[in-house]
């Protein structure tokens, strides 16, 4: 179970990723039969490199905005974040972060030990059967649990690129390095 707990919590990390990405970028909040917010790509080994190199850089721009999306990005942290995408092989930035989800979505789902990728939606829905059936867990507390989860199943897209886990388990290490 603290496998699993250790697992949801990355996979929560990733989804709260999605719904509260550098302001920048931000988009309206995916509705029912809408588009979603980000877009799942199939991720090329030259993209996953690009990727790679900019994170560091694109971090420390993101973080000058702030925290908190807002509707009006500051224009000239906007202008250096696609100047940044640019140099580094990307249209835009909008580019790099739909890169950034998808192996957000893809190291999401990999133990930590074991490296072995579990589906973000099969993952949850195990959580959830745990936490339900374990009756050693305060009422209030489960409630909360089972309600996150719920939310984050919501919200938890399948993935739409298998092959894109091979890829970034190849470049794990490097990934991990630069999300440090």
């Amino acid at each position: 179970m603290k496998l699993m707990r250790q697992f949801l919590a990355a996979v929560l990390a990733v989804f709260a990723f999605a719904m509260i990405e550098p302001a920048s970028a931000q988009q309206p909040q995916q509705q029912q039969g809408e588009e979603p917010a980000f877009k799942q790509i199939k991720l090329s080994e030259q993209v996953i490199k690009n990727y790679i190199k900019a994170q560091s850089e694109m971090a420390a721009l993101a973080g000058q905005q702030g925290a908190q999306p807002s509707d009006k990005p500051d224009p000239k942290v906007q202008a250096q974040l696609d100047a940044v995408a640019k140099k580094n092989g990307f249209a835009t930035f909008a580019d790099f972060d739909d890169v950034a989800f998808n192996v957000s979505m893809v190291m999401g789902g990999l133990d930590p030990q074991t490296g072995a990728f579990t589906d973000p939606i099969s993952a949850i829905k195990k959580e959830i059967a745990e936490i339900t059936a374990d009756t050693s867990l305060p009422e209030k507390d489960k409630k909360q649990m089972l309600d996150e989860l719920n939310e984050a199943l919501k919200y938890t897209p399948p993935l739409q690129f298998p092959e894109n886990v091979d890829l970034v388990k190849k470049h794990r290490a490097e990934i991990e390095k630069v999300l440090q």
